[in-house]
């Protein structure tokens, strides 16, 4: 009788905020600086031991994966793993309201290509909140923008449309941006580093409010 076998299958980084909700006081490398990284292997006769025991933590602590019963058919019984998400009603509200801001508005209304915001990048930003850990008044326009900026950097080939991000942020003013990739740099550690949003979790964050008008910016429809 054949049987079902399962398949196989963060430090803890808080950003440092101002009063304005912005990350601030950490000295990054610039965009073009090769990437470091940051928790370099220790090269001391025990290094592997004690890296794979952290190793062997982070998959504890993110291995937030349930079995549930899918079909029950006499002694036989089929299990299915389903993820449970990280994703908290709290970080769509925090989503619907900068929705509301002017320049988020302003910007979405622009991108009518939907070369930068299609639903799938904007659930990316919603994963982001999730995992950055920053109270709820705390996500300000800046955050937003750094998320679809980075869904972007993950998921598109052509990296030249989100430059225009810096437009509606900054118009002609150049100097903020080096601002802007310390921030970016920021939000990333205090995800833990876990850049990567699956198809599936974009489609659970849609199912959340399948009528919302955001998730009809929908790219494979535009002629």
């Amino acid at each position: 009788m054949a049987s079902c076998q399962p398949s196989s299958l963060s430090e803890d980084l808080s950003p440092h905020l101002s009063s304005s909700g912005l990350i601030e006081d950490e000295e990054i490398p610039g965009p073009s600086a090769p990437w470091v990284e940051p928790n370099p292997l220790p090269e001391s006769p025990g290094w592997k031991r004690d890296w794979l025991t952290a190793l062997e933590e982070e998959i504890t602590a993110e291995a937030e994966d349930i079995w549930v019963v899918e079909s029950l058919c006499g002694l036989k019984m089929k299990l299915k793993k389903q993820r449970v998400s990280s994703v908290l009603p709290e970080h769509h509200e925090v989503f619907n309201r900068l929705l509301e801001d002017p320049v988020v508005k302003k910007f979405l209304a622009w991108d009518k290509n939907l070369r930068l915001s299609d639903k799938y990048l904007l659930s990316m930003v919603i994963a982001y909140f999730s995992r950055a850990g920053l109270f709820s008044w705390q996500y300000q326009r800046i955050h937003f923008f750094i998320a679809l900026y980075l869904a972007s950097d993950m998921e598109e080939d052509n990296q030249a449309p989100k430059q225009a991000i810096f437009s509606f942020l900054y118009g002609k003013n150049r100097a903020q941006r080096p601002l802007f990739h310390k921030l970016r740099f920021q939000f990333i550690r205090s995800m833990g580093w876990k850049t990567r949003v699956s198809r599936e979790e974009c489609e659970e964050i849609q199912a959340y409010d399948p009528e919302h008008w955001v998730w009809g910016r929908d790219r494979t429809l535009i002629p």
